[in-house]
């Protein structure tokens, strides 16, 4: 129970299909983390701090040594239900609204109702979500999924909180907010433990810090030691004249000017920096990515000619000309001027058909007039309409054989 995190011997070893070690993720690592203190996890990618994180969970089984967390083991539920978790990236159903996903997770610790809705009211007031409360987080953009995801790892009130890359897609707003809660969170009791390659953000709120390289500790210590250069010292004062800049402290007792001696500071990012080009030129083993400052020839090279894409922009288009409409086999017929109808034949035509008193009988629609089959079939024989229309006949033109009515002479 001294430490909220120790490790003993944690190795983690990759191997391959053969059962052959393929890859050194954590070697060897010794690290104890203090009850009430913010913790930094530093390191390049592939250094093993999410393999660690991992491990601590229970996520991964090591290859050798051991974790405790919070005096036992991450698996054990009764210790795992005391930490939160907030991993690189955001696993969420993504069908689910922010307070349905805390609420998720709340049943998960088996919150009472009452404790569940009172702490996600709080929860997405804090990370600022109250107002998108009811959109599906699959539609809430990287920065939103990280606040909501850092409600879920707070929803049961965890003793120990571990935050792998929490600021990520966050804007500096996003990024100020997270910076104090941690601080806040600390001050509550809370022990944290940080992993970031924002370096400013580790140095602003970290006690102490360890820098991995190949798995192993390069550099652990408070921040302040490990930055603070003492091998130098410098003054600062207020505003002096031009004459108290040679007797340094005679000048600026006789001027009354307030004076701090102290170590100057070294920022966080160069040591970062220095400590892994260190570990690189001592050949140390890594199965990450290995920072170098070289560029590839093919984004070096000069522009010889210009690209496809330039000639195709540059080059002239050609006018379209209008395309004209397919070739049919029946011509369109020439505009001839139309006479007037014979309106009497109209007349007849529409008149109803007598019916006998007896028996009543629907009117029955007027079929069309039967078309004689003959050589041509392209012919069809429009002796009505064609007078309907007012163009001239046929002089095939035949009308159907029956008698004329009593006082009606018939149309030919």
């Amino acid at each position: 129970m001294d430490y909220a995190v120790e490790t003993i011997s944690l190795t983690k070893v990759f191997s391959d299909w053969w059962g052959r070690a393929k890859a050194y993720a954590v070697d060897d690592l010794n690290l104890q983390i203090r009850y009430n203190e913010v913790f930094g996890l530093l390191g390049p990618n592939g250094s093993g701090k999410t393999t660690t994180i991992k491990m601590l969970l229970g996520l991964l089984h090591p290859t050798k040594g051991h974790a405790l967390l919070l005096g036992g083991d991450g698996t054990d539920p009764k210790i795992n239900r005391r930490i939160g978790f907030l991993p690189e990236e955001s696993y969420l159903y993504r069908f689910l609204n922010a307070r349905e996903t805390l609420d998720f997770y709340g049943r998960l610790f088996g919150l009472a109702p009452k404790v569940r809705k009172m702490r996600i009211e709080a929860l997405l007031e804090m990370v600022g979500l109250r107002a998108v409360a009811s959109r599906p987080v699959g539609m809430y953009s990287k920065g939103m999924a990280r606040r909501i995801g850092l409600a879920q790892a707070l929803i049961n009130d965890p003793d120990l909180l571990i935050l792998d890359e929490p600021t990520t897609g966050l804007d500096p707003i996003g990024t100020r907010q997270i910076k104090d809660l941690i601080i806040k969170l600390a001050e509550r009791g809370k022990t944290i433990l940080l992993c970031s390659h924002l370096l400013a953000d580790v140095e602003d709120v970290c006690d102490r810090i360890a820098i991995l390289y190949g798995g192993r500790i390069q550099a652990e210590g408070r921040v302040q030691e490990l930055l603070q250069q003492s091998g130098k010292r410098q003054i600062v004062t207020s505003a002096v004249s031009d004459a108290a800049i040679g007797k340094i402290q005679q000048i600026l007792a006789d001027e009354h000017a307030e004076c701090e001696i102290t170590s100057p500071m070294e920022r966080l990012e160069t040591f970062f920096i220095n400590t892994v080009v260190e570990a690189q030129q001592q050949a140390r083993p890594t199965s990450g990515a290995v920072s170098t400052t070289q560029i590839g020839d093919f984004l070096m090279a000069e522009k010889s000619q210009a690209s496809i894409l330039d000639k195709l922009v540059s080059a002239p288009v050609a006018e379209e000309k209008p395309v004209e409409p397919p070739h049919t086999e029946h011509p369109q017929p020439t505009e001839v001027a139309t006479p007037e109808p014979d309106r009497d034949l109209l007349s007849e035509l529409t008149k109803p058909m007598s019916t006998p008193q007896t028996e009543h009988v629907a009117p029955a629609k007027p079929s069309p007039p039967e078309v004689p089959q003959s050589a041509d079939d392209g012919q069809v024989r429009k002796g009505v309409l064609d007078a309907l229309t007012g163009k001239t006949p046929p002089t095939t033109t035949e009308r159907p054989h029956e008698e004329p009515k009593d006082g009606e002479a018939g149309h030919e």
